[in-house]
């Protein structure tokens, strides 16, 4: 099986599904501040997250080398790091663990940020080396088990390489600071360590999410355009008739 089916396979069952559960609500609470034309997801891990916030972006599009999980026809086949999109056309990417389980991470996000608008936006999520879910994934055969076959990148080594392509951290999130139990009965009793993590050390949670913008240097003032942009696909790409998701709601930030 491949790594990124398996991974998807842990995501539908528990306590990757309660995973999930958690990181789309937290991407309903960002989709308030997500405005434009396009939401790029990159890589299929977690199925098709559906669009952040009713009217603020017109399509959404993933990219990945295998179809995605849930009937979709917003799917174009190419890698995360080589992605068929032309530069300076999608308003927000989502890295949905994708820098956990795809190949050439840096890589990756520098593709990311060629594609994105000035201003663009960038939600990334990704497992933390650094918590009772990075202990778990020492004792565990990582040759096969996911999601321990991942890389677990910490948030710091993140920060670093946004720094290094210019971009600017605006919000980080901390999920997940129960262990991955597979009892949910354990989990649920467990559920105390969520809210006190989250206040006394943040640092530790298992998941975290960070919200970024790309930021461009200019010297000469941006004009608005009027018109609607070209198509965001590169050239020889066939455009797939782009879904008008279903948007959720939106919701208040957190610090």
């Amino acid at each position: 099986m491949h790594r990124t089916d398996s991974i998807k396979r842990w995501f539908s069952q528990y306590p990757g599904s309660l995973l999930l559960d958690q990181e789309r609500a937290c991407l309903e609470e960002v989709g308030h501040r997500c405005f434009g034309y396009y939401l790029l997801q990159v890589g299929s891990i977690g199925g098709e997250v559906s669009g952040l916030v009713p009217g603020r972006l017109r399509s959404q599009i993933i990219v990945a080398p295998e179809q995605p999980g849930t009937d979709t026809d917003c799917w174009i086949r190419g890698n995360p790091d080589q992605l068929p999109i032309a530069s300076d056309s999608v308003d927000v990417a989502l890295l949905l663990h994708t820098l956990d389980f795809y190949p050439d991470p840096h890589q990756t996000l520098r593709e990311v940020d060629r594609v994105l608008i000035p201003e663009g936006k960038l939600v990334i999520f990704g497992f933390s080396p650094w918590s009772l879910w990075g202990l778990r994934r020492l004792f565990t055969d990582r040759t096969s088990h996911s999601p321990w076959n991942g890389r677990f990148i910490s948030i710091y080594r993140i920060y670093d390489w946004l720094s290094l392509l210019g971009f600017r951290v605006e919000a980080t999130w901390p999920l997940m600071f129960r262990p991955p139990l597979r009892q949910r009965v354990l989990m649920q009793r467990l559920d105390l360590l969520e809210r006190s993590g989250k206040r006394w050390w943040p640092a530790l949670s298992g998941v975290y999410m960070v919200e970024a913008v790309k930021r461009v240097s200019t010297l000469t003032p941006i004009k608005p355009q009027w018109k609607l942009r070209n198509s965001i696909l590169g050239g020889g790409a066939i455009e797939p008739s782009a879904n008008v998701a279903p948007w959720g709601r939106s919701g208040s930030r957190h610090g």
